[in-house]
């Protein structure tokens, strides 16, 4: 194989030695927490590595600061240690490192959160105990080679001798009540047959899922990427649909049903007023723009951001078209957007788009009232019955169950003339004939 990563496949079910029995974890968020938590129920001694000295408190007080069911079952007091002091990794035969990456506003991947948990670890790991480095951040495929493997090697450092390099793409879906750390799937890549046997034995020894082995770190870079970019391209394929068949009169989430009793080469996705989260309006811009270094043009994957990224301000457009209908102007009327996370039922804003559509409602002079329960320290109510009473206009932005449960009456109630569903959660039918003008996405 002309790969130099390439190696065979192995799976093997193991225990882990003595020496790995010290896991150290860099960052405790979304990601690293619970996995730092799962680690510690299966018996690691474990060490959680976090900047932020608030989160450091709250971990060692026995707080959970993150609203993961996972968590909310099974974090108890001292299963994680938690400190500011990267020394902590010289006793680590287990390295984890679970930091964000984000994209700049170029859509360029920032790899300085990975760049500084990999300083870290340069500086303090022992050599002696042959550590496994695994990183789980998302990256795309090239960078343990390109970036961190040479970061090692400027050390002194050689993989396979010193220490153990593997990728282990995080999977994690906050607020989903079935799967969690635990029980996800997970694969993992590695630059060496011990490298990935030890990474392979030490996800087996923690997970209840199957855990495969990719043939390159490489490919299991590439994995993660390719997850996120099919979601994200089916989803703007549905966006799209949802606007053309608008215009044609057709309820686009009644085809999907339609579609969906179809039981093979088939998969529903929904259109909306955007997409949000950590993963999926990010990971496929990793891949476009390392390719694009590479010499390659992924004209799909940029189309497909494109499409998604334009459905907040067309979320904003129909609003607009709701109210010339009344005759109300945007600027000045009052709009209650309902909803600050990205999905239904988490305290989780990253990248969502309701932060996109406030932004563009201000751009318009609307006056905006955002409302999200699980987020109040950016809310401008306290509650939902405020925001409500201070609007003329909303948009649903989230479809927490507090606000699925809205009817027409309710918003008339409080005067409130039209209605954007951005999540297409509410009850279309239940608002013909009503005084209330409804409008959702497709639909």
């Amino acid at each position: 194989d002309s790969h130099p990563r390439h190696h065979s496949f192995i799976h093997t079910r193991g225990n882990m030695t003595d020496q790995n029995k010290n896991v150290a974890v860099i960052g405790l968020g979304y990601v690293g927490l619970p996995l730092a938590v799962l680690a510690a129920k299966k018996g690691y001694e474990v060490a959680g590595l976090e900047k932020d000295e608030e989160k450091v408190r709250l971990v060692n007080e026995g707080e959970n600061f993150l609203q993961d069911e996972f968590l909310e079952e099974h974090f108890e007091k001292s299963m994680v240690r938690a400190t500011v002091d990267a020394s902590v990794l010289k006793d680590a035969g287990v390295v984890i490192v679970c930091v964000p990456t984000p994209v700049d506003k170029l859509y360029n991947p920032d790899l300085v959160p990975v760049k500084s948990a990999v300083s870290a670890i340069v500086e303090h790991i022992d050599a002696k105990k042959k550590p496994l480095v695994i990183i789980e951040s998302t990256i795309n495929p090239g960078v343990c080679e390109e970036v961190v493997e040479p970061m090692f090697r400027e050390k002194g450092f050689e993989v396979g001798r010193d220490y153990e390099l593997s990728h282990c793409p995080e999977r994690i879906n906050p607020g989903d009540p079935k799967w969690h750390v635990g029980n996800i799937p997970r694969v993992v890549g590695s630059f060496s047959e011990d490298g990935l046997k030890r990474s392979v034995e030490f996800y087996e020894s923690i997970l209840d899922a199957p855990v495969r082995g990719m043939k390159s770190v490489r490919e299991a870079e590439a994995t993660k990427i390719m997850e996120n970019s099919f979601r994200d391209i089916n989803i703007a394929f549905v966006n799209e649909l949802a606007r053309s068949f608008t215009r044609l009169g057709i309820d686009i989430t009644d085809v999907i049903a339609g579609a969906a009793t179809k039981p093979f080469a088939f998969m529903p996705h929904w259109p909306s007023c955007g997409v949000g989260g950590h993963c999926i309006p990010v990971d496929p811009y990793y891949l476009i723009e390392h390719a694009k270094r590479k010499g390659f043009d992924h004209k799909f994957l940029k189309l497909a951001r494109e499409i998604n990224n334009s459905m907040p301000e067309y979320t904003v457009e129909l609003l607009q078209d709701l109210l010339n209908d009344a005759k109300f102007p945007m600027n000045g009327t009052p709009v209650a957007v309902l909803g600050i996370a990205y999905k239904a039922n988490v305290g989780d804003k990253r990248e969502s788009p309701s932060e996109k559509i406030i932004e563009l409602l201000r751009k318009h002079k609307a006056e905006v009232i955002a409302y999200d329960p699980y987020l109040p320290e950016d809310s401008d109510a306290a509650s939902l019955e405020e925001a409500l009473s201070r609007a003329q206009a909303v948009i649903v932005a989230t479809n927490h169950d507090e606000f699925t449960k809205l009817t027409p009456e309710e918003f008339a109630k409080h005067d409130i003339g039209c209605v954007v569903d951005g999540k297409n959660c509410l009850d279309k039918q239940a608002f013909e004939g009503s005084a209330v003008r409804y409008c959702g996405i497709g639909k």
